[in-house]
């Protein structure tokens, strides 16, 4: 069995409050007192229900509603009490007069939580946070593999520069051969090009290079 509705929201208003509806309840309430926040709707003749006249009342428009920043001191309280309470937001906002339950859990979420991370303690516990040894032999592990994957690609550019001037050397080495085989046959065409005659050059042309025949 869960918990009965606090009312009939058939034809009840939903919605951000108006003025009006504002005045009529702190009248009542300011008039009257709270005996039943079921019933307080009714008599004080707001179209809302009953849960929500109560939010709006605690959150709102109670005269004693402290509002603005924390200061040092409350926020060191909320963490001793947080650290025997845990996330019960209304029982520690019974330790804050003025405060909601709901201001002091978004101050929580919002920069308490932070604060303690970086002061190296776990929000939950409110103990040091310790890194347990898996988690650092798995990142000397992963260090290490790091550290021997760039030794592999450095070797291997190395290998590459060396394969590259043996190649380059080589090349110029069967250059200088071939040149040097062959010195004595350029030297002597050389030689015997520059003594051919002008015919000879005539006929060397035709012969290698004969012109078209006329048609």
């Amino acid at each position: 069995m869960g918990r009965q509705p606090c009312c009939d929201k058939i034809g009840l208003k939903r919605g951000p409050w108006t003025i009006d509806e504002d005045e009529k309840l702190v009248s009542f309430i300011l008039n009257n007192g709270i005996h039943c926040w079921r019933t307080v709707p009714k008599l004080a003749g707001l179209l809302r229900c009953g849960k929500s006249c109560r939010l709006r009342w605690i959150n709102y428009l109670r005269p004693d509603l402290k509002r603005g920043g924390f200061t040092d001191t409350e926020e060191n309280q909320i963490i001793q009490l947080h650290s025997r309470l845990g996330n019960r937001w209304s029982k520690i906002a019974s330790h804050f007069p003025g405060r909601t339950d709901n201001e002091i859990k978004n101050h929580w979420n919002t920069r308490i939580k932070k604060k303690l991370k970086q002061l190296g303690l776990d929000p939950v516990t409110h103990k040091p946070i310790h890194y347990s040894d898996s988690d650092s032999s798995s990142a000397g592990k992963g260090n290490l593999d790091d550290q021997a994957t760039m030794h592999h690609l450095e070797s291997n550019n190395n290998n590459n520069n060396n394969s590259v001037e043996e190649s380059n050397s080589g090349c110029g080495s069967l250059e200088s051969n071939w040149v040097h085989e062959h010195d004595d046959s350029i030297l002597s065409w050389d030689y015997s090009f520059n003594h051919l005659q002008d015919t000879d050059i005539f006929f060397l042309q035709n012969t290698l290079f004969p012109l078209p025949m006329d048609s």
